[in-house]
């Protein structure tokens, strides 16, 4: 019996289990991970997890008693080595071959691995699985000296949970401001004064050369003519698409599987979900390969009704967050496509938005501690906005919405 098959065991593949089952279909489903986990959630993983405030229950995107519960045959530490179209089957590195009538590719990414002298030391880490976490974990409780390379959100969200656990932290970004490719010089320059403001070291315009260590051990990061000590490093300098097996198996792939507006690849019995995929977004007029778990589940979701014979097309404005020490800031749309921008609320009490606008009508808001401003701004992406009435607090923003 074949079925339908599902490579990678994320957040895409959590909900394709569920979205198959929610959508009556009865026939076998197969989910292929090559994680020991169930499919669980990688957001809170730099930040609640990380901190140990929520454990492994409050991880994991369904259950685990769901997969048996709704007859889903969830096979973790599985690793797929191909993928045969001519036969529609899949093959494992355990010699297991998987027949499928449809398949859904949700392999994700990986992170960018730095391959510098010293990368081979002991005491530096990749943030990506609950595996990596759980040795970050146990590193931070004896470590005193971090040293975060990478200052995205996730190195960010590091800085702030290492900060209260009460370690040095210093950041190093060879890039002029951190935050430089998600997001403006504002927000850049907010966030950088937060940190500073918390006691974490920022260094801009650093390049990391090496690493240096005793004994095997991690002890200096090498920037140049300087060196910044550390018994901790944590590297996050960016992911890559999981696209290999796609690419060996003939499927289109550019920065990304591509896919259709119907999540369907260049196979019209494969589809893909997630961040391994470049897909167009009918509401920006252009293709994306988006890192977003609300993408992850929408793909998911708009696969699955099309694997069982629907007609459904996936649009949705992209949205985002980022928990960093008390704040929380959700993201619309890209800051990038505005051309002018206004700002609601206090910078210096952390509660505010930034309202992005291009000729005059929304397509972004970075909102910190603000979700009034967020949940408005998903409902009046692409309308035209009056950036008096945005910026003006006493105007009661549902009334903007017509």
């Amino acid at each position: 019996m074949s079925g339908i098959v599902v490579i990678g065991a994320g957040q895409a593949a959590g909900q394709a289990a569920a979205s198959l089952r929610q959508e009556g279909y009865e026939g076998k489903v197969t989910i292929l991970g090559d994680e020991a986990q169930a499919p669980y959630q990688r957001p809170p993983l730099s930040k609640a997890y990380l901190s140990g405030e929520i454990g492994m229950d409050r991880v994991l995107v369904r259950p685990e008693n769901f997969y048996p519960d709704k007859d889903i045959d969830l096979k973790t530490n599985t690793t797929v080595t191909a993928i045969d179209r001519d036969n529609k089957t899949v093959s494992t590195e355990s010699g297991d071959t998987y027949e499928y009538d449809k398949l859904l590719i949700a392999t994700g990414s990986r992170p960018r691995i730095l391959n510098i002298p010293g990368s081979d030391l002991e005491g530096i880490h990749y943030l990506r699985t609950i595996a990596d976490v759980d040795g970050i974990r146990g590193a931070m409780q004896s470590a005193t000296r971090l040293c975060i390379v990478g200052g995205g959100y996730i190195g960010l969200e590091v800085a702030a949970v290492a900060k209260k656990a009460g370690l040095d932290v210093t950041v190093v970004e060879a890039m002029d401001r951190i935050l430089l490719r998600v997001t403006t010089p504002e927000m850049s320059e907010f966030y950088h004064n937060l940190h500073t403001g918390r006691g974490v070291n920022i260094l801009v315009n650093t390049g990391v050369d090496g690493f240096e260590g005793e004994n095997g051990k991690i002890t200096a990061v090498v920037c140049g003519d300087n060196k910044v000590e550390a018994d901790l490093v944590i590297v996050g300098i960016g992911i890559i698409p999981n696209v290999e097996l796609a690419e060996a198996a003939g499927l289109e792939c550019d920065n990304g599987i591509v896919v259709d507006d119907h999540c369907q690849t260049s196979d019209p019995d494969i589809y893909a979900a997630g961040d391994c995929t470049n897909h167009p977004n009918p509401i920006l007029d252009r293709r994306l390969r988006l890192e977003s778990v609300p993408n992850a589940m929408g793909q998911a979701r708009t696969a699955c009704s099309n694997m069982l014979g629907g007609d459904k097309v996936y649009s949705e404005v992209p949205w985002f967050w980022s928990d960093q020490y008390e704040l929380k800031l959700q993201m619309v749309g890209f800051s990038a496509d505005g051309d002018t921008s206004v700002v609601r609320g206090d910078k210096d009490a952390n509660q505010f938005a930034v309202f992005y606008l291009k000729d005059g009508k929304v397509v972004a808001v970075d909102a910190v501690n603000s979700p009034k401003e967020f949940m408005v701004c998903k409902q009046l992406y692409g309308k035209p906005a009056d950036a008096a009435a945005l910026a003006d607090p006493e105007t009661e923003l549902k009334s903007l919405l017509g």
